[in-house]
């Protein structure tokens, strides 16, 4: 890989934010917690819509890379590759092509092109355009609550990109050259994978990745990137910017992104692998060399940035707007953590039989 997709990072960044909205004990982190896996692919798949290959091997016909970083050569023979399309109906469109119809829908305010940028939406405005697809999603996608776990995690894929990304103010992680480089991200990711996920947080990263790749594409994503005709709440409020032409399309990327992610995963959790040297352990020559640091000088470069700092920043940014959004939607208040009887108390109740003896 060489280059990190972004996975790690938004997995990270939703579990904080989970963690942050369960200490403000807001009834939308009961639902992301019991719909786990769904609200971390929201984290991900909800934006990163170019999630899939960027090349294919020509000598073993492998996919290789990840859609929009350029792939020079294979990864498995140093041979060439050739650009990989998905192709639709007959129509051929590359990662790049998808990734300028469809980002800037899904972000909502970074990623647009110049011609469709009067759809961007203001941060101002986002708590309201969230709270709109919530109560979209309460009564036109339930009543089940995996849909509004997903919408969650998109949440936070679009907060969490704005403040990395400097479109939002907030947030000041300065590493080698910058906040969002492509040397700075393996560094971020690795740090966030073993430092922070593994010894701080006890993660079971290969257990979380696995089984967000295993989720479904979830109807609300088009709704919510305004792919479709207007409709709900979000299209009587925010009636602009919709594009119902594209709809052909849309469904099949997302579909692609699903299937690419559940091989891509494996990759990932390789990549992140550490190996023992005489030094400590090390991270693979691929990312050495993308960064021009081991491991150890990696971990060192984090702790003189304040490194957590800026993840604590980013939990509580996502904690913010989910505050902000369940003021906007106070149904979400019914969606607390069950409060059903708990097993000792269906014992105080049920261990008599209907004879009046007590059950052993």
């Amino acid at each position: 890989m060489g280059r990190m997709s972004g996975i790690v990072g938004h997995t990270l960044y939703a579990l904080l934010g989970l963690r942050a909205a369960e200490a403000r004990n807001l009834p939308v982190a009961a639902l992301c917690q019991r719909h786990l896996a769904s609200y971390l692919a929201g984290a991900y798949l909800g934006c990163d819509i170019q999630a899939m290959p960027e090349a294919i091997c020509v000598e073993t016909g492998e996919e290789v890379g990840f859609g929009t970083v350029p792939v020079e050569k294979s990864p498995y023979t140093g041979g060439p590759v050739r650009p990989f399309h998905l192709v639709v109906h007959g129509a051929d469109f590359s990662p790049r092509q998808i990734h300028e119809l469809f980002y800037g829908r899904s972000h909502l305010v970074l990623g647009w092109r110049k011609e469709d940028r009067p759809s961007a939406i203001p941060w101002d405005r986002l708590p309201a355009y969230f709270a709109d697809v919530v109560r979209d999603g309460l009564d036109s996608y339930g009543p089940g609550e995996r849909p509004l776990a997903y919408v969650f995690g998109w949440m936070v894929h679009v907060v969490s990109d704005a403040l990395i990304k400097g479109v939002r103010s907030g947030l000041n992680l300065r590493l080698l050259d910058g906040q969002y480089t492509p040397r700075n991200r393996p560094i971020q990711d690795l740090v966030s994978f073993h430092e922070v996920g593994r010894k701080e947080l006890g993660l079971n990263w290969p257990a979380l990745l696995t089984d967000l790749a295993q989720t479904p594409v979830e109807p609300i994503q088009p709704h919510y990137m305004r792919v479709g005709i207007p409709d709900g709440a979000l299209g009587r409020e925010f009636g602009d910017g919709w594009a119902p032409e594209k709809a052909w399309l849309l469904e099949p990327v997302l579909l692609e992104n699903h299937r690419f992610l559940r091989r891509y995963v494996p990759a990932v959790l390789a990549e992140m692998e550490l190996h023992q040297t005489p030094a400590g352990p090390d991270c693979n020559e691929n990312l050495r060399k993308t960064t021009g640091l081991s491991y150890p000088e990696m971990v060192e470069l984090t702790q003189k940035a304040d490194f957590r700092h800026s993840l604590w920043q980013i939990g509580a940014a996502v904690a913010d707007m989910f505050t902000a959004v369940v003021q906007g939607e106070p149904r979400l208040f019914g969606l607390r953590a069950d409060r059903s009887p708990s097993w000792d108390e269906l014992a105080r109740r049920w261990r008599k039989t209907s004879r009046g003896a007590t059950a052993g």
